[in-house]
């Protein structure tokens, strides 16, 4: 018919390929038609399949014609959907056809009509009026005009492939802004606003002795003598009975492990949960770990638990509802009644959790859109299960076979129901409570669903709401959903996700905490779904929202899952959740856990977020031994260590493991209070308050990146980092530089934790640059701390740990507070959502217990840093030989000086 020969040169020039003429040419003459005629003809009469390589050629000349939109419309009239779909389906598990099926499949999603997502506007369903944003234009109704061509499709790949070509383009080649300290970004006189954030170096530590109780406002002291306290020594994840404890007094409870038995080294005991497949409940494996046992020590039989569920109605205890006061209104105490009658009748006692906290707290907390509701799962809390969770096996084709339904929606869509039964955009309710249908709920702390359809009886498009004053970062989910059947597939089908790649696609999967399970013993997320696959769906933005040459793609995450109990109530989430009440409840009980004489624990307000929350910072070292001048000054001399976490808000597993960094840090572990004593901590958990609780992914209120702006924040538009980075530059006035920063996140590409610091000479070395670095001097003491965690923590590998500079991070904490403040140890901690490929954890999804050790062995990371520098003294270095030489898996390897 026609010759193709490769591509031209002058195509980049603007001059066609004689490959694209010859395409138009095939239109122009009606050729397409032909094409796939004789394509039927083959597929019916090459029965042996001995002429694949032809029938590959002619699906060769389809798919260069499909590069043009002229080649799709005809495709599309002549009935090439549904002509290629059918030929296809009876040979999908032939191997033998794999290149025409691949082929196949390429033309059908290049060919697909791309149409708008069906949202109202691109724009957060959620907005804020913030000092300098812009007013959101109306919605804009699209055009095929809008969407510009694709060009090559990618092809069909269920490998598990995640190798991306690093660039180097981005690397920062200029010395000058490598090595230059800029000047301070705010008046001198200012820094001492932060004196008063800094009160361990100036007290006499007798006015900081408090009551218990104080501090607390009208709303938590109703709650105190149910405010239940656990000793920071309680075993991670424990569930205790009420046998074992008692309201208002701590008792003797198992000392948790000391955490150098647990080091990378030694660590045998993993227990390991196979890997699911479709349909299995994954609470079976909490179950047989001791969840959900009676104080006798007998399991809790379903007939009782059963029988105290019947005098429930599970959707009304499910969300529970909050209120701002209780001056003109009767409901936060019938809240308060009702919350008081579930506990006594289903009790949970979670370490460093109280329920009745929660609430009060929950209170105080400011959303955009005035929540008046809470999840389930973060008023109840989670207590993981002792098993860790395999990765996914990935079902060979599974993404093959989702295309392929989708091209079925398009071409035979007899059975497609369409209903819209869940909106942020539209009045409520617009659910029928009578219908069979899913019933779905998210508008609670941190929650992100804006809109479900059901698309078949047992099948949902789902669709995520954009981060407030935004129109993208459409990938932290968090939901409710109810009025499920038992033993039933159900299909979900998230299809504005944006990133172009996902672990979902290599072994990870949501989390699911069920209502009923909860209240039968087993509180706890745990992953869920199978026949899971993310793959480029035919949807697209405009240009005229994007203001790019062509608009941008979304992608579809589909997961099914077979839900544990009918009409049960629960939750879907992207990670496991951490709202910011709970970190609010979690300090408070973290606080009154520690012994005030022997811990300084100190929580206070760095600042009001724009929307009005309070952003806290904690302090932990150890109290002086006595008031005495010597005691004082051997506090005020301990380095400082600054942490800080969550300044991305769908990054909820760097909140995880800043709970399990706090909760070391206050325990009774001798090396924690080895740390306490030889460092002081300055914690600001949460940076970006307002993101978590408005469920953004990404940004703040005002729709922007706030790890973006510690070139020159604001003190009006981004608050948090602008005081953060002032009390950085404070500590550095008073010549208290921190020792190292480290800034936790959590990463959606790689696996396992890893660290990113600075180097100018690994980034002029990677960048291959002219400049000579052999006169530079640099401190490489930047490389310690991610050795010792390698050798250290189960979780973590060094060979993904990186130290170059990128011109795109110039404005990331991690790079201002190394170039900026001097700190070489300058770090961002990324952690990942999915789980390790390497090391004990080999195979297995992270689950909270794990990120939570994690933030234990940073802690154990920075005093061994201590112990091998040449600062440290004789007394710690004898302090800590005592120590190791009392632990049967002694760490003298880690301590070669």
């Amino acid at each position: 018919m026609w010759a193709f020969v490769p591509e031209s040169p002058l195509e980049f020039f603007g001059v066609p390929s004689p490959q694209e003429s010859n395409s138009r040419r095939a239109v122009n003459r009606g050729y397409v038609t032909i094409l796939l005629r004789l394509h039927q003809d083959w597929h019916s009469h090459d029965t042996t399949n001995s002429y694949v390589l032809i029938r590959r050629a002619l699906l060769l000349c389809l798919r260069h014609i499909a590069n043009l939109r002229s080649g799709r419309e005809a495709f599309l009239a002549a009935q090439g959907m549904e002509i290629l779909f059918s030929t296809t389906q009876n040979c999908l598990d032939d191997k033998s056809l794999e290149p025409v099926i691949s082929l196949v499949l390429q033309i059908l999603r290049q060919c697909y009509p791309k149409s708008p997502l069906p949202l109202v506007t691109a724009s957060s369903a959620y907005s804020f009026p913030v000092p300098g944003s812009t007013t959101s234009e109306p919605p804009h109704v699209l055009t095929e005009e809008d969407f510009e061509d694709d060009g090559e499709e990618e092809e069909d790949k269920d490998s598990d492939s995640e190798d991306v070509k690093k660039e180097d383009d981005d690397l920062e080649t200029d010395v000058n802004k490598l090595s230059s300290k800029p000047g301070l970004d705010r008046p001198q006189e200012e820094l001492m606003q932060y004196e008063a954030m800094c009160l361990e170096l100036s007290c006499s530590f007798e006015e900081l002795e408090s009551k218990p109780g104080d501090g607390l406002n009208f709303d938590e002291t109703q709650y105190a003598s149910h405010h239940h306290i656990l000793t920071a020594a309680s075993p991670k994840g424990l569930c205790l009975n009420k046998d074992q404890i008692s309201w208002g007094q701590e008792r003797e409870v198992p000392v948790q492990t000391s955490l150098l038995s647990r080091v990378k080294m030694g660590r045998s005991n993993i227990h390991l949960t196979s890997k699911k497949g479709p349909g299995m409940n994954p609470y079976r494996n909490a179950q047989s770990n001791g969840l959900g046992i009676g104080s006798s020590g007998s399991e809790i039989s379903d007939i009782q638990a059963s029988f105290k569920e019947d005098a429930w109605d599970i959707d009304a205890i499910s969300c529970p509802r909050i209120s701002a006061s209780f001056s003109n209104s009767t409901r936060p105490r019938e809240t308060a009644e009702l919350i008081d009658k579930l506990l006594q009748t289903h009790p949970t006692h979670i370490a460093f959790h109280d329920p009745y906290l929660y609430v009060a707290k929950a209170r105080r907390t400011r959303s955009v859109s005035d929540f008046t509701m809470m999840a389930f799962p973060d008023f109840w809390g989670h207590c993981p299960p002792l098993s860790a969770q395999s990765m996914l096996e990935r079902k060979c084709g599974v993404q093959r076979i989702k295309i392929f339904e989708d091209v079925r929606r398009l071409i035979q869509p007899s059975d497609i129901i369409n209903k819209v039964v869940f909106s942020l955009d539209e009045p409520w309710p617009l659910q029928d409570t009578t219908s069979d249908c899913l019933r779905f709920f998210s508008k609670f702390e941190s929650g992100n669903l804006r809109k479900a359809i059901q698309v078949r009886e047992l099948e949902y498009d789902l669709l995520i709401n954009a981060d407030v004053n935004s129109t993208q970062h459409q990938q932290w989910f968090y939901f409710k959903v109810s009025g499920m059947r038992d033993a039933v597939p159900y299909r979900f089908n998230i299809i504005n996700c944006e990133k172009a790649n996902s672990q979902f696609n290599y072994g990870m999967q949501p989390t699911l905490y069920s209502v009923k399970e909860a209240l039968l013993g087993r509180p706890a997320w745990v992953r869920t779904g199978y026949e899971i696959c993310y793959y480029k769906n035919h949807y697209r933005q405009s240009t005229a929202i994007t203001g790019a040459e062509s608009g941008k793609c979304y992608y579809t995450l589909t997961f099914a899952v077979t839900f544990p109990h009918a009409e049960d109530v629960c939750y879907l989430a992207y990670h496991y959740p951490y709202t910011y009440t709970a970190l609010m409840t979690h300090l408070d009980v973290l606080e009154k856990s520690v012994n005030p004489k022997q811990v300084y624990f100190r929580q206070e307000v760095l600042c009001q977020t724009l929307g009005g929350n309070s952003c806290p910072l904690v302090t932990i070292t150890a109290m002086p031994e006595s008031n005495s001048a010597g005691h004082l000054e051997q506090l005020r001399q301990r380095p400082y260590q600054v942490i800080t976490a969550r300044v991305h808000p769908g990054e909820s597993n760097a909140s995880w493991v800043m709970k399990g960094t706090l909760e070391f840090l206050v325990s009774s572990d001798p090396v924690a209070r080895l740390l306490r004593e030889n460092f002081i901590f300055k914690i600001i958990p949460m940076l970006n308050p307002d993101g978590v609780i408005n469920g953004n992914h990404r940004c703040s209120l005002r729709g922007g990146d706030l790890n973006r702006q510690w070139l020159s924040p604001s003190a009006h538009l981004q608050p948090t980092i602008y005081h953060a980075k002032g009390l950085l530059h404070y500590l550095g006035s008073i010549g208290r530089r921190p020792m190292v920063f480290c800034d936790f996140h959590g990463h959606s590409q790689k696996r396992n934790v890893f660290l990113y610091g600075c180097s100018i000479k690994e980034t002029l070395w990677q960048a291959e640059s002219a400049v000579g670095t052999s006169n530079l001097l640099e401190d490489v003491s930047y490389r310690t701390l991610p050795k010792i965690l390698d050798k250290l923590a189960p979780a973590f590998t060094l060979s993904s740990c990186s130290f170059l500079v990128e011109k795109s991070r110039a404005s990331t904490a991690r790079v201002v507070v190394w170039r900026e403040m001097g700190v070489s140890r300058s770090y961002t901690m990324e952690s990942s959502y999915c789980g390790c490929n390497q090391g004990p954890y080999q195979g297995l999804q992270f689950g909270t217990g794990e990120l939570e050790e994690m933030g234990s062995m940073f802690c154990l990371g920075l005093l061994i840093l201590k112990l091998k520098s040449v600062s440290c003294s004789h007394q710690l270095l004898t302090c800590a030989a005592a120590l190791l030489n009392a632990e049967e898996s002694s760490l003298d390897h880690h301590l070669q000086r």
